[in-house]
């Protein structure tokens, strides 16, 4: 079942859920695929496809991935973290405050997919071969999102565990280097579905018509 929200609601707050994800209530393994296939129908330069998806449910080698993204998370924002403690109407303590506690928790979620595609941009790329890695893969994790937020599902876009892709890559069997690691989604049911949209800098301080 679907939510019925309208494409510019959908667009608009999809959010990246940390605290909201619901740990205790398993998700069908229908709706992960149901996402996948829904996000294969994104964009893809030159007709590249070359994304792949590793989902994975097993709560062992859950909880060994999200250990190396927790030292990972630590290691990268305890400090930062620290020095916005004394502040906690701070936008970004909240944001950093979420992401410890999605680092704590993160081998509690029912699925955790992680997000590749094949080959890797070396050393001094042109624009053209970066956009067309990127423009084939990040697309598709976007439509991912949102088609886990059109079934009530809750999922983080995170890549702290990069730090560390050798190792995961050996852990889960994926060829390194021929296959690049973009990204990775704990994905749960949210506690509740009504996600508002969030505070950006408005559209007028960003477009330029005809020039800079």
């Amino acid at each position: 079942m679907t939510l019925a929200l309208a494409p510019d609601e959908l667009l608009t707050t999809t959010r990246t859920v940390r605290k909201r994800l619901d740990f205790d209530r398993p998700v069908p393994r229908q709706l992960i695929e149901e996402c996948i296939e829904i996000a294969l129908q994104a964009p893809t330069g030159g007709l590249k496809q070359n994304w792949h998806w590793i989902v994975i449910g097993d709560p062992a080698v859950k909880a060994a991935v999200a250990g190396i993204y927790r030292d990972c998370y630590h290691s990268d924002n305890g400090a930062r973290r620290h020095t916005k403690d004394h502040d906690p109407t701070d936008q970004l303590a909240k944001v950093l405050d979420s992401g410890a506690y999605l680092a704590d928790n993160m081998a509690r979620t029912p699925w955790l997919v992680i997000t590749a595609g094949t080959g890797r941009v070396l050393e001094s790329p042109t624009m053209p071969e970066q956009s067309r890695f990127w423009g084939s893969v990040l697309p598709a994790m976007w439509s991912f999102m949102l088609a886990a937020r059109a079934r009530g599902l809750g999922c983080a876009w995170t890549t702290t565990h990069l730090r560390r892709e050798e190792e995961v890559a050996r852990l889960l069997g994926i060829p390194y280097p021929e296959v690049t690691q973009c990204g990775l989604f704990p994905v749960a049911y949210s506690v509740g579905t009504d996600f508002k949209k969030a505070s950006r800098i408005p559209a007028s301080q960003v477009t330029h018509w005809d020039r800079w």
